[in-house]
């Protein structure tokens, strides 16, 4: 098991490494090419969201639930986060690095985010929904409270088909590592 010194996790995201377990267990990992969620106009999302915006079905909450965010990432059919991951994630959480954004119908838990701030970028670990449209508003929420809090870099780390549709697109690690260092050098408030 992974010794938890929060100060040495943050250290290797700040290096532009993430963490992943395997099955077998549990590593830093890296690419060749580093996705990333853009912050301005290049930014979009599906129209059948509008309708969901329009009547403020969701609303959103930053920590509210962080456990359930951690449990509804790791209750995926496919995740990566094992038991170990989960401890390190409320490790950071409990340090103030780890954070949840999460969108709510009611008293229920719809969906939300799990990543870590560190300076001005949003290292976005998992997504997961309850409720039908949960995930992809608290997307659309979360890229705006970015925004307003001047965030420069919201790192989703691999690209698939879903955050394809954001409008995610690829980038050089070259190119990662500068705009990553530019952005932990920033004084942000998530």
């Amino acid at each position: 098991m992974m010794q938890i010194d929060p100060v040495e996790v943050i250290a290797g995201y700040r290096q532009g490494y993430f963490l992943m377990d395997n099955g077998d267990s549990l590593g830093w990992y890296s690419s060749q090419s580093r996705t990333v969620m853009p912050l301005d106009d290049r930014f979009r999302y599906p129209r059948s969201l509008r309708r969901s915006l329009n009547q403020n079905r969701f609303k959103p909450a930053i920590n509210r639930d962080f456990l359930g965010v951690v449990e509804g990432c790791a209750n995926r059919e496919s995740t990566w986060i094992s038991d170990e991951l989960k401890a390190i994630y409320l490790t950071l959480y409990g340090a103030g690095w780890a954070y949840s954004f999460e969108t709510w119908q009611g008293d229920q838990l719809a969906g939300g985010i799990l990543g870590l701030a560190i300076g001005g970028v949003f290292i976005g670990e998992s997504m997961f929904f309850k409720i039908s449209e949960g995930s992809k508003v608290a997307m659309v929420m979360l890229v705006d409270h970015l925004r307003s809090q001047q965030f420069t870099l919201f790192d989703v780390q691999i690209m698939n088909p879903h955050l394809e549709r954001f409008g995610a697109y690829t980038i050089s690690e070259m190119e990662y590592q500068q705009q990553l260092q530019a952005a932990i050098q920033l004084q942000r408030t998530f």
